[in-house]
């Protein structure tokens, strides 16, 4: 059976903007401050080392009840027995990646526009990215805006994950938007106090779902 994507905060690494900081510790401060997901995302590292660092990081997670996502590596997903792969719109189709996992495991699928939305539904995605809503320095594109993010809240009915841009000052657009899973990457990585940040966050989110339900 498949595990459910959780609501809350969705961690992502990104040890390039964690100011020294590695993957494995910034890992740890998100989950002891209470992060239920976490993907491992990692872009300048050789496979051997991603698949080193992806092992730790996985036991981890699973130590912590906490659900792992791979990022891109359905191989190094498979190796670590992670709970999900994320893939991008450039990476393998849905229906090749499920040929190739075991059943229960989580797909997840980065989307930019309507149409991508609509046809990773279409596919059998389990969730999707929602963004970048903003300009970011995480990703190599232009932002979408909230627009898109109304879409998706209006029209599609399977778990999906504000992205892209966010940060503590801006974070209450995105939750009173309706998005109830939101990641923040460098926002979080680069926090001087990895867990002092999460709980402002946590409690900005809790504010607005409070106050919309007024």
């Amino acid at each position: 059976m498949r595990k459910e994507i959780p609501l809350g905060l969705y961690g992502i690494t990104a040890e390039n903007f964690a100011n020294g900081k590695s993957n494995i510790e910034c890992v740890k401060e998100m989950i002891k401050a209470g992060i239920k997901i976490i993907q491992y995302r990692e872009k300048q590292k050789s496979l051997k080392q991603k698949a080193k660092e992806a092992k730790e990081i996985a036991k981890i997670c699973k130590d912590n009840d906490v659900v792992f996502i791979v990022n891109d590596h359905v191989d190094i997903a498979l190796l670590v027995e992670a709970d999900g792969v994320h893939i991008g719109q450039d990476d393998m189709d849905i229906q090749d990646v499920r040929k190739i996992i075991p059943q229960d495991m989580i797909v997840g699928l980065s989307t930019h526009c309507k149409e991508d939305a609509i046809n990773a539904v279409k596919n059998g995605a389990d969730y999707i990215g929602v963004g970048p809503i903003f300009k970011t320095t995480t990703k190599d594109r232009e932002p979408v805006g909230l627009e898109y993010l109304e879409f998706v809240v209006k029209n599609i009915d399977i778990p999906f994950v504000a992205i892209g841009g966010i940060k503590e000052h801006n974070i209450d657009d995105i939750v009173k938007t309706g998005a109830k899973r939101v990641s923040l990457v460098s926002e979080i990585v680069g926090a001087k106090d990895i867990g002092k940040k999460i709980e402002r966050l946590l409690n900005k989110m809790q504010e607005c779902n409070y106050m919309e339900s007024l």
